[in-house]
């Protein structure tokens, strides 16, 4: 089969594609046929090693943390999948993933695909909407009736966000650029405030029950982003760390997004349910992943890529 692999910790040169035997699934794996991978940036962040005391790596090593595809072959103590099913999952970080024509997925990381939307789409769901599923309801607790403040809403995470806690009930402020305003609308955005600016204590809207923030800050921009909690309230950041005790009761939480079977289920319910839209930003062929990782270091990634083998 053909596969992005790379034989070293590096830049994005490091990617090549090449031939690499098919796998053959063990217990509790199955074999998928890929239809599409996306890129995440943790993804160059294990490329360029700066993650491998948590993620350490066997190489030569296939990148791609999510997959869309069908069963090709299963181990037979894989109960609940056959051969043909069209699945989603969010794969272990540091196994071979799914930037190749086949991957080897365990069992209990799969969920039926959606049926309202192409294969290779699905691909944009399962670690985006996990994050945001998990930053909402796991981290922050976010209850119907609450307001929140979704910081750099116009990315992928940023999207599901918007759409789940508007469904939750709560009344959402979006921080977003005029490019994504009018999606974000769309998806249940009650206000838009475009970029904050840190130096002005004035935020339409403030105090937030919630505030999570997507994009990367620093100390003092996550100080600034306490403020505009409510007493009690929740700080959750996606990026850098928030501050530890900021008081007047306010949690706080870095999230760490983990493959969690049944809420994915949950997520592809509302997609097909017609109540959770997934917006892919561009659909690549697999051969330009390293292009695609240098237009994340550049900044010129906007939105989901999906990358088709």
């Amino acid at each position: 089969m053909k596969a992005v692999r790379y034989h070293r910790y590096g830049g994005s040169e490091v990617l090549t594609l090449e031939d690499a035997e098919r796998p053959t699934p063990a217990e509790g794996q199955v074999l998928v046929r890929v239809a599409a991978t996306s890129f995440n940036p943790v993804d160059a962040g294990i490329r360029a090693g700066g993650l491998q005391e948590v993620f350490p790596l066997a190489f030569p090593h296939i990148p791609g943390i999510e997959a869309a595809g069908t069963i090709a072959e299963l181990d037979p103590g894989a109960d609940g999948h056959q051969v043909g099913d069209a699945v989603v999952a969010f794969l272990p970080m540091n196994a071979d993933g799914a930037s190749a024509e086949y991957a080897l997925v365990p069992a209990e990381a799969l969920a039926a695909a959606p049926k309202t939307v192409e294969l290779p789409d699905a691909a944009a769901l399962p670690v985006a909407g996990l994050t945001a599923w998990q930053s909402l309801f796991d981290d922050a607790r976010l209850q119907a009736g609450q307001t929140i403040l979704i910081n750099g809403a116009g990315g992928a995470v940023g999207s599901f966000a918007v759409q789940l806690a508007h469904q939750a009930g709560a009344t959402v402020t979006a921080t977003s650029s005029s490019r994504t305003e009018e999606r974000l609308r769309a998806y249940g955005a009650d206000r838009i405030i475009g970029h904050l600016d840190f130096a002005s204590d004035a935020v339409d809207g403030a105090p937030f029950d919630v505030v999570l923030n997507l994009v990367p800050t620093t100390p003092e921009e996550n100080a600034a982003l306490a403020d505009l909690v409510a007493d009690g309230g929740a700080l959750v950041s996606t990026t850098t760390p928030p501050p530890e005790n900021p008081g007047r009761g306010i949690r706080t939480a870095r999230v760490f997004v983990v493959s969690n079977a049944g809420q994915l289920a949950e997520l592809v319910e509302r997609v097909d349910a017609g109540t959770l839209r997934i917006t892919v930003a561009d659909r690549r062929p697999l051969a330009d992943l390293p292009a695609v990782h240098d237009e994340a270091a550049a900044g010129r990634l906007a939105g989901k890529t999906v990358l088709i083998p």
